[in-house]
């Protein structure tokens, strides 16, 4: 089996080339989630970013150091966008009012490592003071102007390296005076760097939150190996998650990506969609309803079938590279574009990873580069041929884009309830291993983002329940759904 691999030494990180124009790309790609966000606008004063957030003296209007940002005056600017955000997070809100009363978080000692945006700073307050918790810690990389929130320790900052999220997560971890007992997670990082480097503190955690499909997968290597030993709540593949935030997230926000780094026309453009899980779908019904000639890969001959059904022709990459106008990939595998493939495409081909990491395009052994503007890079080979390439190879609604807020909602709902159960779970209910969230909880949250569109539920009569063999308040779904 795949073997779970460490950077033992920090310094492997090399930092992302950021000097304009011709350069060749000097940088490992590791497999952790390293994703940069990007707002619709750069409030960032150029000035800033000569000198590196890590060698700044920086206070807040507390007086407290004990944070790490590109630019605390920006602060206020990041409470606007806050603000903005909760008026489409009303159901996290209502369960944020609610435990403010009940604090199910009380004694909780949060660190987390998750994108930093106005919609995770309403997470993050969620799960932190009106909670009850004490002090979450957060770090990843953020976008322009990074909201600081209130009772949490905030490490990030927009263009991060390698080596400065490392140190992020560190900073987030050793803590005098402070120790962690809940890990929320988005992609592995966090839970792996403490068990490899914080072993003893690792044993203490009483639960792990995680979001994404290779965190996930991480989580189920170490269950596997006997080495998982505290029990883990997988909200990527919850219903509330899987179904919403992938899929309509997705959706929507693969032609924003796209349109804002190239102003692409997508009627008549050929595009191969590399995996056609629900990410895939997403993005495949956006560009078909937009005119656009999809072709789909897959190694899954379900997920296959179903991209036949919906109209899709099914290719090996290899098949179609050569004619194809826009590659993108979905599967949250390494390598699914590789050299060979970058080699036969044609002059102006635009390549974007929609999966989770950044090891699906292999950039690594790519020609020499030229900056054309913020997250989009032409590829150029010795014969002139340019290969348009976006954020690097890194998440592209995330670095080139925004993502819906209300989609956001659902996915931190969930997580704050996952919180909520694993830190109030007698002893016993859960063990070391990954467990889904129940069900009931998955339409709990479904249940609070209905008053949204005003939509009113129907509800059994008692013969009616009787006859299904259900409960009449739920849950509607079997477990394995």
């Amino acid at each position: 089996s795949q073997q779970i691999q460490f950077a033992d030494d920090m310094q492997e990180f090399t930092k992302f080339p950021t000097k304009t124009g011709r350069r060749s790309l000097s940088r490992s790609i590791s497999q952790s989630s390293t994703d940069s966000y990007s707002s619709a606008a750069s409030y960032t004063d150029s000035s800033d970013d000569e000198v590196s957030p890590r060698e700044k003296q920086q206070t807040n209007s507390k007086g407290s150091s004990n944070f790490c940002v590109k630019n605390i005056k920006q602060a206020e600017f990041g409470r606007r966008e806050i603000e903005i955000a909760e008026q489409d997070m009303s159901a996290l809100i209502s369960l944020r009012k609610r435990a403010q009363g009940e604090k199910p978080l009380a004694g909780a000692k949060i660190v987390g490592c998750t994108h930093i945006t106005a919609q995770t700073a309403v997470s993050g307050c969620c799960s932190g003071g009106s909670e009850g918790a004490d002090q979450p810690l957060l770090g990843k990389k953020v976008l322009s102007g990074a909201p600081v929130l209130p009772g949490v320790a905030v490490f990030a900052w927009k263009g991060e390296s390698e080596d400065d999220f490392w140190w992020c997560i560190d900073r987030c971890v050793n803590v005098d005076g402070w120790q962690a007992n809940m890990i929320l997670d988005d992609g592995g990082d966090l839970t792996h760097w403490v068990y490899k480097k914080y072993p003893s503190v690792f044993k203490k955690i009483r639960g792990i939150v995680e979001e994404s499909v290779t965190g996930v997968h991480r989580l189920y290597q170490l269950s596997k190996g006997g080495k998982l030993c505290v029990p883990a709540m997988n909200v990527n593949d919850s219903v509330t998650k899987q179904k919403f935030d992938n899929l309509y997230c997705c959706r929507e926000s693969i032609l924003d990506g796209l349109k804002r780094t190239t102003d692409v026309m997508f009627g008549g453009k050929q595009v191969v969609v590399c995996g056609y899980g629900e990410v895939g779908k997403g993005c495949c019904a956006a560009l078909k309803a937009l005119g656009a000639i999809v072709y789909v890969t897959e190694i899954d001959p379900i997920c296959a079938l179903q991209a036949c059904m919906d109209g899709f022709r099914v290719v090996k990459l290899s098949e179609v590279i050569r004619q194809v106008d826009v590659v993108i990939t979905c599967t949250g595998n390494k390598n699914v574009v590789t050299r060979e493939h970058l080699d036969r495409m044609k002059n102006s081909c635009i390549v974007c990873n929609m999966g989770h990491s950044n090891t699906e395009i292999d950039v690594v052994s790519a020609l020499t580069w030229e900056r054309v503007r913020s997250q989009v890079d032409h590829v150029i080979w010795p014969d002139g041929k340019r290969v348009v390439l976006l954020a690097e190879g890194r998440l592209l609604n995330l670095s080139c884009s925004t993502v819906p807020t209300f989609v956001l909602s659902i996915t931190a709902t969930t997580q704050a309830l996952a919180l909520i159960e694993l830190y109030n779970a007698p002893e016993g209910r859960y063990k070391q291993d990954v467990y889904l969230l129940p069900k009931k909880m998955d339409e709990y949250v479904a249940s609070l983002h209905l008053p949204s569109f005003d939509a009113h539920l129907t509800e059994l009569t008692d013969d009616q329940a009787k006859y299904l063999g259900l409960n009449k308040n739920g849950p509607f779904k079997p477990n394995y759904y």
